[in-house]
């Protein structure tokens, strides 16, 4: 059994193999070799120096920062949970994490940010035109991964793997839009539930991807790639909903490890389950004020934290974290129903504790 205080010990150990893969798909500098393996032979020439700057380095620069690519160890944890054989599937990895970081590179532009992972976002860097084209390239690249193993896996496997991969990229498009929607301050009012939903397409659909994708490749029942990929769309919910907490919570040290912005949520005027909740309990003058600064897209520190204050003020921190429990307990309950005992469902159960309760 891994110690709680160990898992994230345990992600750090996986990430340099992750790493490792995506590296094998997408090497640090431009070659002949690689253009070739990805694009084909040129009909006329390639342009190393725009394979160079425009995809590879920017990509790089992104991934290189970190992240806990948990998405992808969530991946190799249900496959190995199912009986799959991690030698044949261990390159697919590379499909949701590789699509993750895209689609936050574009929700950076999206949501105007200014620091991703204590650095600033890719688009202040290298522009928002290089920036856009990266990130819609990870929306689809890393299908090669699928497309060169194709021989390992059987035609109606793959066929099954390219469906759940179409679908959930429909869902993931639908989840940010209805956030964008929302923080621009066009919906008068928003249900908890209207609020889940949205974090299952927009946070949730990856984990659902990785937990699919290992179970249709190991070769298991369509029932049990359903069954699996519910329980990774709630810990993507939680892992969510930790996140918006975590936004408005953290401070010093914890905060530069975090590497977004103190306040960030509110300075783009996102209605998170704190501030539905908030909404919900405050008084006309508090609800007003709250809306007004949100709506504001403020970077003002001190009206920051007055909207974290009154969120506050009605206990929305705690209802969070409380939903946040409820929603991994529960997956994990379904997960434990679904699963025979083994080392690596031990593992999972140990990753949703961790997903609960990490302070970055």
């Amino acid at each position: 059994m891994i110690k709680k205080e160990k898992f994230e010990e345990y992600l750090e150990k996986l990430k340099p193999e992750v790493d490792e893969i995506i590296e094998k798909y997408l090497p640090k500098e431009a070659t002949k070799e690689w253009l070739e393996f990805t694009f084909g032979k040129p009909r006329y020439a390639y342009s190393f120096e725009a394979a160079d700057r425009a995809l590879i380095k920017p990509i790089w620069d992104f991934i290189g920062r970190g992240g806990k690519r948990w998405r992808p160890i969530l991946f190799l944890l249900i496959t190995e949970a199912v009986g799959g054989n991690l030698e044949k599937a261990r390159d697919i990895v590379v499909v949701p994490e590789l699509i993750h970081n895209g689609t936050i590179i574009i929700d950076d532009i999206e949501d105007e940010g200014e620091l991703r992972r204590g650095k600033p976002v890719l688009h202040k860097i290298f522009g928002i035109d290089i920036a856009l084209n990266a990130g819609n390239f990870m929306y689809f690249f890393p299908l090669l991964a699928l497309i060169k193993n194709k021989d390992k896996f059987k035609t109606e496997i793959l066929i099954r793997a390219y469906e759940a991969y179409v679908q959930e990229m429909i869902n993931l498009g639908f989840g940010q839009g209805t956030d964008i929607y929302w923080h621009k301050g066009k919906a008068q009012e928003i249900s908890e539930e209207e609020y889940l939903q949205m974090c299952a397409y927009k946070t949730g659909c990856l984990s659902r991807m990785s937990a699919k994708l290992a179970v249709i490749l190991s070769g298991a029942s369509k029932e049990l790639a359903e069954a699996a990929g519910k329980v990774a769309e709630a810990m993507g919910v939680g892992f969510q909903i930790q996140d918006d907490i975590l936004d408005i919570t953290l401070t010093g040290e914890e905060r530069e490890k975090f590497g977004k912005v103190f306040g960030n949520d509110i300075k783009e005027g996102k209605r998170t389950l704190m501030v539905i909740h908030t909404l919900k309990q405050a008084t006309p003058d508090d609800k007003k004020r709250l809306v007004e600064i949100l709506n504001k897209h403020t970077d003002d520190s001190e009206e920051k934290r007055e909207a974290i204050e009154i969120i506050q003020k009605y206990g929305s921190v705690e209802y969070a974290q409380k939903v946040a429990q409820k929603i991994m307990q529960e997956a994990w309950q379904e997960a434990d129903g679904l699963l025979t005992a083994s080392p690596a469902k031990e593992r999972l159960r140990e990753f949703v504790n961790y997903l609960i309760e990490r302070k970055v």
